[in-house]
């Protein structure tokens, strides 16, 4: 039994043509009827046959999708990396041999995405020494929170006490065997610690007060502070950190923590050429034989008159 549909048009053209815009597939409740259209559909407006997803889909926000600065190969790059299950590869390499674009398509694509927010990628060292990249994929930047960790929550978390359930002392138990609150609360397992007052830490904060739109978060702090840090491994001043990273804002500037992720990566300096160490005169030595001649060396031993008898008696023997 077929049934009827009709289009609803979502907007009328500025020249009044019925017939174009865009339209909205939509089921009619009139059953044994036969198709009709309420209005002539010309072909020249996008016409959606949409179909619920209930399983296997991604939901991409509108601000991805229509973008006004991204360009297609880095919403479509942005729309694969969502979609992919938490501890999926994530690279230069493994997208240039997934899909037809090159290395250098993807890797800007990439470092779009990262100038928006829309991705992070920090280098972090594991316990057994070796580097690793750590990507974060942001669906909605500006107001996703931090990922939490991988698998359910701790079933043997403890809870909280609540201080004004404090237990009550037994009056026949010693004041000493009674608990305290106080003796009986536990850290909260995955409470995020304070940040750590360096020099990295405090240029970040700082940076509000010569623009207000880079009023970082915590979060944002924690994920650029590496990067700062890496500067002033290779020389840079905070005068000069501070100096790249706030000439020419773009306009508008929608993604501040982005932007310096991006600036602390592309713009870091070369490592400064190392300088050889100042090397003085050699120290002054006791000698070991006679213990009274002093003479310069840079180990121990004999001094040139011992040092000769010793080469003597072995001559002689």
């Amino acid at each position: 039994m077929l049934r009827p549909t009709e289009l609803k048009m979502l907007g009328p053209r500025q020249d009044g043509n019925p017939g174009e815009g865009l339209a909205i597939e939509e089921e009619n409740s009139f059953p044994m009827d036969t198709q009709h259209l309420s209005a002539p559909v010309s072909g020249a407006g996008v016409i959606h046959a949409n179909v619920t997803h209930t399983a296997n889909f991604t939901v991409v926000g509108n601000h991805l999708a229509q973008h006004e600065h991204l360009s297609l190969t880095a919403m479509g790059l942005a729309l694969h990396i969502q979609s992919l299950p938490a501890g999926s590869r994530v690279g230069v390499k493994h997208f240039a041999a997934r899909f037809p674009e090159g290395e250098i398509r993807v890797a800007a694509a990439l470092r779009e995405l990262e100038a928006h927010g829309y991705l992070s990628r920090t280098r972090e060292r594991l316990p057994s020494g070796r580097i690793v990249t750590r990507t974060v994929s942001y669906n909605n930047p500006g107001a996703t929170e931090p990922p939490e960790p991988d698998g359910d929550p701790d079933p043997d978390k403890a809870p909280v006490p609540d201080p004004d359930k404090a237990p009550v002392p037994d009056p026949g138990q010693a004041p000493d065997a009674v608990p305290s609150p106080r003796q009986e609360s536990a850290p909260v397992r995955g409470e995020t610690p304070a940040l750590p007052q360096n020099p990295a830490v405090e240029l970040l904060l700082g940076l509000r007060s010569h623009d207000a739109r880079f009023l970082l978060s915590e979060r944002d702090v924690r994920h650029l502070a590496p990067g700062v840090d890496a500067w002033f491994a290779r020389g840079a001043t905070p005068d000069a950190v501070r100096r790249t990273l706030l000439a020419d804002l773009p306009e508008p500037l929608k993604h501040p923590a982005g932007l310096l992720s991006h600036r602390l990566k592309a713009l870091l300096p070369p490592p400064l050429p190392a300088v050889p160490p100042v090397q003085g005169p050699p120290p002054i030595q006791t000698c070991v034989t006679c213990e009274e001649v002093a003479f310069r060396a840079w180990e121990p031993g004999r001094c040139p008159d011992c040092e000769a008898d010793a080469d003597a008696a072995a001559v002689a023997a």
